[in-house]
C-alpha cells in the first residue's frame, strides 16, 4: 500500500513477440512478490501464452518490503519529479558509447545510418523522446555485470536507472522454468532424459528466438556444421514437419538418421531456461537477443557461440565476447533484416569447437560460472537487485510521486 492506504498498480505492455513477453511477465511478478498489483496488457491471441504463468502466481508469498532507503529517498528533490515511469524492458541492456568498443556502422539498423526517415528511425527518435521524460528506466540486467555503463547513466547523465535483473531467477522450480511463454514442442520429462543420458559440458544447444527466420540454405549450413563439429546437441528450429515421410528441405538428406542419439531437434518452442540449467549443456549458439544472453548468465557458466542478426544484437555480441570473455563469434559483420548474414559451415564448425572443446573452452566456462553466481547472488536479500527492486517500490510510494506519474501526458 502507499501512504494513502490504496494499493500501487503496475501495468505492463510488453512488445508483442514471444521472448519479450517473456522477461515482462517476470517483472509483473517480481512487483507482485512485493504486494503491488500488477496487469499485463496483451492481445487475446497472446494471452493463453502467458496464462499459465500468471496462474502459477497465485500461491506466490508476498515478501516483506526493505525500508532502509526510504528516508534518504524522501526528501524535497524527489518530490519534485512530475515525469511518466517508462519500463525500459524491450531488451535493450544498458550499453553506452565510447565504454570499452567500438561499433561498425553496417551493424547498425537501417534506419539510423541513413540519412532519410524510416518508420524504423521514428519509432527509436519516439522511444528516446519518451524516454528523456521518464521518471527512471528499470532494465533486466544487474549491476555487477556493467558497473561502468549503470554509473555512467546515472553519474554523468544524470537519469535514473534501476537493474532489476536477471528477473527470469524469479523461476525456481521445473514447471516455471519449463512453461515461459509459449508452450514447447517437447515435454519437459523427455527433455530431461536425453539430457540426462549425456556427460557434463558435452552438449551445445543452438536457438534464434522467436523472431529470427533462417532460411532453408542457411540451416542446412548449420547442420553441416554440427555433423562436422562431432558435438553433441539440441537444436531449436522455428519448422514443422508436415508428414513423417516428408523429405525436409533444410535439413541435409539422412542428417537425422545419421545423427542419431547425438543430436536432438525441438521443431518449435523450446524450455530454454530448463535446457541451460542442465549440466550436460557446456556451450550456446545464440542470435544474441538480450533474453537469451541474460538467460546464459544464470546458469552454471556456458560459454556462448555468437551469430548477432539485428536490433540490440550486435551490441550485446561486444558485450559477451570483448568486454566479458565468455564468447566466440562466427564473424557475422552486418544487420541483415531477420533472416541474417549468410554464414558457411566452415566458420559456425570453428567457432562451435573453440567455444566446446579448446583450450579456451574451461576458462570461459569458468568466467560464465562467475557471472552466474554473481546474479544468484545479487537477487538474493542483501544484493544489488533485491535492494534496486525494493527502492524502486519504495520510491515510487512516495507521497505526491504516484499522482504526479499518473498527470503526465505523452
Amino acid at each position: 500500500m502507499d501512504s494513502s492506504g490504496h494499493q500501487l498498480h503496475i501495468f505492463v505492455f510488453p512488445y508483442m513477440a514471444h521472448g519479450h513477453m517473456i522477461p515482462t511477465v517476470d517483472l509483473a511478478k517480481l512487483f507482485a512478490l512485493r504486494g503491488l498489483k500488477a496487469t499485463i496488457i496483451t492481445t487475446p491471441l497472446n494471452a493463453p501464452l502467458i496464462s499459465k504463468t500468471i496462474q502459477r502466481t497465485k500461491g506466490l508469498t508476498r515478501r516483506q518490503p526493505c525500508s532502509k532507503n526510504l528516508l534518504k529517498c524522501s526528501s524535497k528533490s524527489a518530490n519534485l519529479i512530475a515525469l511518466l515511469l517508462i519500463c525500459s524492458f524491450h531488451g535493450l541492456p544498458m550499453l553506452l558509447p565510447n565504454l570499452g568498443f567500438q561499433a561498425d556502422k553496417k551493424q547498425l539498423p537501417d534506419g539510423l545510418r541513413q540519412d532519410f526517415d524510416t518508420d524504423y528511425s521514428k519509432l527509436m527518435s519516439e522511444i528516446v523522446e519518451s524516454e528523456l521524460k521518464s521518471f527512471g528506466i528499470v532494465v533486466n540486467s544487474f549491476y555487477e555485470v556493467e558497473p561502468a555503463y549503470v554509473d555512467y547513466y546515472r553519474k554523468v547523465l544524470g537519469r535514473r536507472a534501476w537493474p532489476i535483473g536477471p528477473v527470469s531467477l524469479c523461476n525456481r522450480g521445473i514447471e516455471d522454468k519449463a512453461q515461459r511463454g509459449n508452450e514447447a514442442s517437447i515435454s519437459e520429462n523427455e527433455c530431461l532424459k536425453w539430457l540426462d543420458s549425456k556427460k557434463p559440458n558435452s552438449v551445445i544447444y543452438i536457438c534464434f528466438g522467436s523472431m529470427v527466420n533462417f532460411n532453408a540454405s542457411q540451416l542446412i549450413e548449420i547442420a553441416r556444421a554440427l555433423e562436422a563439429s562431432k558435438q553433441e546437441f539440441i537444436w531449436a528450429v522455428r519448422r514443422d514437419k508436415k508428414n513423417q515421410e516428408d523429405e525436409e528441405d533444410w535439413l541435409p538428406k539422412g542428417f537425422e538418421e545419421r545423427m542419431g542419439g547425438t543430436g536432438l531437434i525441438i521443431r518449435g518452442w523450446a524450455p530454454q531456461v530448463l535446457i541451460l540449467d542442465h549440466e550436460a549443456i557446456g556451450g550456446f549458439l545464440t542470435h544474441c537477443g538480450w533474453g537469451s544472453v541474460l538467460e546464459v548468465y544464470i546458469t552454471s557458466g556456458k560459454p556462448m557461440v555468437t551469430w548477432p542478426v539485428f536490433a540490440d544484437h550486435f551490441y550485446n555480441e561486444k558485450l559477451v565476447s570483448e568486454v566479458l570473455h565468455i564468447g566466440v563469434g562466427v564473424g557475422v559483420k552486418e544487420w541483415v533484416a531477420v533472416h541474417g548474414e549468410h554464414v558457411k559451415s566452415e566458420a559456425i564448425e570453428t567457432a562451435i569447437t573453440e567455444v566446446m572443446v579448446s583450450g579456451q573452452a574451461e576458462e570461459m566456462r569458468r568466467r560464465a560460472r562467475k557471472l552466474g553466481e554473481m546474479a544468484r547472488k545479487a537477487v538474493e536479500e542483501g544484493g544489488s537487485t533485491y535492494f534496486n527492486l525494493n527502492d524502486l517500490v519504495e520510491e515510487l510510494r512516495l507521497p505526491g510521486i504516484a499522482p504526479k506519474i499518473r498527470a503526465i501526458k505523452t
